[in-house]
């Protein structure tokens, strides 16, 4: 971003008896920060310290606008006393205990220019040793208490993927300064806690989005500013807060139902954690002394923070009522639209047992899951192994389950024998076809994929509602032609009817479909128009045809591969020094790795360093045999004398948690196929492994990822059955230094689009409201007469067409037509 086109900037501090903190926050800011000095403007807002910080503060960072405030007006106050004193188009707010990484804002102000509907965006936060999550999303109850997801939990690089988020943290915020003002700023009668879940929640409501960004990174001391509050007074601000929040955003319908239930669960929440019994209220059977009536039941502070949270809620009604009025007026968006944002509604935040049993008794009795929804019920069913080594399909499926589990329940079922899966957050279940019934039945969506259709005949009943999802992200008819090639010519026809046969059911019955490329797209879109699928009423509603087939690639994990243990080289015994070229996949009939083979011969004339590994000969589902490429592999290697000194086979198949250490341990990654049909609309999905590990790629030109490869310079692309092409390329990759940095450096930028949470938005976004496909709705057949005319209504038509060609031409046209439909007659096509 050139540092004329960025935006004037202003950042706002707030100190409450904090000086030491907020000096070191400053200084941050004006030393460290890759914004330009010129266009930044530090503004410090002290809150009534009273301790002399304020000219600590004046003395010690000059440079910084320091604004005394009269009197202590917590954060919300406190950060708005800033903004008016602001003079840049961006308005940023950073706790005093906090650090910005030196690209906080530059970050942040790109996103802003780059994305107009982004209100605000959210930092990442950090705590003070980068180790620890404060911030990376945020999420929300049904009841208006805003908290923070994954806080804790170690930074291992999984929540590096820009999201929307319903709201961001105070800490570090970056907002558009003219929509600060037209909303307000914060609401000051928050004090603090709450006013950022308010502002977003606000955001939002309006049609503003607010995006969580991970390279606008900060660094928080966890609270250190609050080390004074009392956690009693601390409860009070969130519980009275939280009812606030949600009197002033909820919509009429929702808040019907809702506040009555809130207010009930600040009660309950009260008496469980003061521990108040109620039986000390009781009148028992036997005769009271009236002292007893008299004698004080003990409250402890932290419960009695909940009653008068409820208490000043109500002496602040007749303002939040104006209030509401305001947003109420100015909502763009429904409740319904932003329950995705809130992850998930029905959280109920606190681990109390009594509290926990009140919880679900008000959910039930006031209908809450009919306002927020009980989390959709999500099913993903697949025929392939799920274990620690997994294949293609399965591990499609495991990272389905995974991204759609943030928002709903999900059940991953596998009819293949073998099933121990990594722990997950998610269930999984091996199970056997006729025993699929209660997870149909359960289930609100359906997730297919490869045969599991015909293990599923009640799905395809015509009495069968469910919403059905098909990946058809592998053309298994394709890949049987050239996979079936050892079989009979009978066999091979009989199969290829066969599994075309599964591809017409799922695209006959799915209610959405996902493919891997575009490249598949304009394939099944001409398989959908030949089945009928592409009627004129979706098109007239949906042109581009998305709602009905989207592009799905194969993903990878947001999270950069890290060592966890030993690689090739200590498994196989390659030195630290060779060269590694990289198989990353299994060994199947549509590759060519003859090709690679001889490749490999070619360049160790002239580099002995170079190895060639292959990552695994047998496919971990044992129900799929070794096919023939395997054995000419081996013995092609073999006959070259290559194995063992420059090409290697690793027999088993490498744990899918454990093949990062396996691609950190090589120096390119290659993939070789032929020039058939089956290529064109391939997804090679060992790539995307390349891609994780930033290794440069080597690939045959054909296919939807040497496109990506070629424009975008992510290596080199060699013409099929090449092996002097494909020999120049890997020694280009491999030893030429300048290359394969520039070619690594391209690929993190690459890296990014091809995250699961990315490349799923589809899937996620259908499954957040799903519906049928508009021709299998009932009444949506096309409205064509399929009956032959009768007697009548044939002499009803005749006379029209007689007044219509009398109209165009009179009696000749009239003599002219019947004529011509005399010889049709006669030539038998009457």
């Amino acid at each position: 971003m050139e540092r004329a086109s960025l935006p004037d900037a202003s950042v706002v501090v707030v100190n409450y008896r904090g000086a030491d903190d907020t000096i070191t926050c400053l200084r941050a800011l004006f030393a460290d920060l890759s914004y330009p000095a010129e266009k930044l403007q530090v503004i410090c807002v002290d809150n009534a310290s009273g301790d002399g910080g304020a000219e600590r503060i004046r003395a010690a960072v000059p440079q910084a606008l320091v604004v005394d405030s009269a009197e202590n007006l917590g954060f919300a106050g406190g950060c708005n006393l800033g903004a008016r004193h602001a003079t840049g188009t961006v308005l940023a707010f950073l706790n005093n205990d906090a650090r910005p990484h030196p690209d906080w804002l530059r970050a942040a102000v790109r996103v802003l220019r780059a994305e107009p509907t982004v209100g605000a965006v959210a930092s990442k936060v950090l705590d003070w040793d980068g180790r620890a999550i404060d911030f990376v999303d945020g999420g929300l109850t049904w009841f208006g208490m805003g908290y923070k997801r994954h806080a804790g939990e170690p930074d291992d690089g999984s929540h590096d993927v820009p999201r929307d988020v319903l709201f961001g943290t105070g800490s570090a915020l970056v907002v558009r300064a003219r929509l600060f003002r037209e909303l307000d700023g914060f609401d000051e009668r928050f004090f603090m806690f709450y006013e950022d879940v308010d502002l977003g929640w606000r955001l939002n409501l309006r049609g503003w989005r607010v995006r969580y960004e991970p390279t606008s990174l900060t660094y928080h001391k966890h609270h250190a500013s609050m080390s004074t509050v009392d956690t009693s007074r601390e409860l009070f601000l969130l519980e009275r807060n939280a009812l606030a929040a949600l009197y002033k955003n909820a919509s009429d319908e929702t808040l019907a139902r809702a506040l009555p239930a809130a207010l009930a669960l600040v009660v309950r929440r009260a008496t469980a954690r003061g521990e108040i019994d109620p039986l000390q209220l009781e009148i028992t059977r036997r005769p009271a002394d009236p002292a007893d009536d008299a004698a004080p039941v003990p409250v402890s502070r932290q419960a009695l923070a909940g009653f008068l949270a409820i208490d000043q809620f109500v002496e602040l009604l007749p303002s939040l009522a104006e209030s509401r009025q305001v947003e109420q007026a100015a909502r763009r968006v429904s409740d319904a639209d932003l329950v995705p944002l809130m992850r998930k509604a029905l959280e109920p935040a606190y681990p109390l047992e009594r509290y926990l049993a009140a919880h679900d008794v008000l959910v039930d009795v006031f209908g809450i899951e009919e306002l927020y929804g009980r989390p959709r019920r999500v099913l993903i069913v697949t025929g392939d192994a799920i274990s620690e080594k997994m294949a293609g399909p399965a591990i499609r499926a495991w990272n389905m389950a995974d991204v759609l589990s943030d928002e709903h329940q999900v059940r991953l079922v596998t009819f293949n024998p073998l099933c121990s899966p990594p722990d997950a957050p998610f269930e999984v279940r091996g199970i056997k076809p006729r025993e699929v019934d209660p997870h149909l039945a359960w289930a609100d969506v359906i997730v297919l994929q490869g045969h599991a259709l015909e293990l599923l005949p009640q799905l395809k009943t015509p009495q069968s509602t469910k919403i059905v999802v098909c990946d058809i992200y592998d053309p298994m008819h394709l890949e049987l032609l050239e996979q079936g090639r050892d079989a009979t010519d009978e066999q091979r026809a009989k199969d290829l009817v066969g599994v075309t046969r599964v591809l017409n059911n799922q695209l006959a019955r799915g209610d959405f479909f996902l493919c891997a490329s575009e490249r598949q797209r304009h394939f099944w879109l001409g398989h959908l128009a030949s089945m009928g699928r592409l009627t004129p009423s979706l098109y007239d509603t949906d042109p581009t045809v998305k709602s009905l087939l989207a592009v799905v690639p194969f993903g990878l994990s947001g999270k950069p591969p890290q060592r966890t243990g030993p690689g090739l080289r200590d498994t196989l015994g390659i030195a630290p020094e060779d060269k590694v070229v990289l198989w990353a996949g299994g060994v199947y009939s549509w590759f060519d790795p003859l090709t690679l083979i001889h490749a490999v011969d070619r360049l160790r004339g002239a580099h002995p360093d170079a190895k060639l590994v292959f990552l695994g000969m047998k496919h971990p589902n044992p129900e799929v045999p070794d096919m023939g490429i395997t054995g000419q592999t081996r013995a092609l290697a073999k006959r070259l004398g290559l194995v063992g000194t420059n090409v290697f086979f690793n027999e088993a198949w490498v744990p899918y948690q454990e093949r990062q250490n396996w691609l950190l341990d090589a120096d390119c990654g290659v993939t070789t196929h032929y020039e058939h049909v089956e290529t064109t609309f391939a997804f090679r999905t060992r790539v995307l492994d390349y891609l994780w590990a930033g290794l440069p790629i080597v690939t045959t030109d054909g296919d939807s990822f040497a496109d990506l490869v070629e424009r975008e310079g992510l290596g080199v692309v060699v013409p099929s059955e090449d092996a002097e092409a494909l020999a120049a390329a890997l020694e280009k990759v491999l030893y030429d230094k300048e290359f394969a940095a520039g070619c690594s450096e391209r690929i993190a930028a690459v890296r990014e689009r091809f995250a699961w949470e990315a490349v799923l938005a589809p899937l996620v976004d259908f499954c957040r409201s799903p519906r049928p496909a508009a021709d299998r709705l009932p009444g949506a057949a096309p409205m064509v007469r399929n009956r032959p005319l009768g007697r009548k209504e044939k002499l009803q038509r005749d006379v029209r067409l007689i007044r219509e060609y009398l109209d165009q031409g009179g009696a000749a046209e009239v003599a002219k037509r019947a004529t011509g439909r005399v010889l049709k007659k006669l030539r038998g096509n009457g």
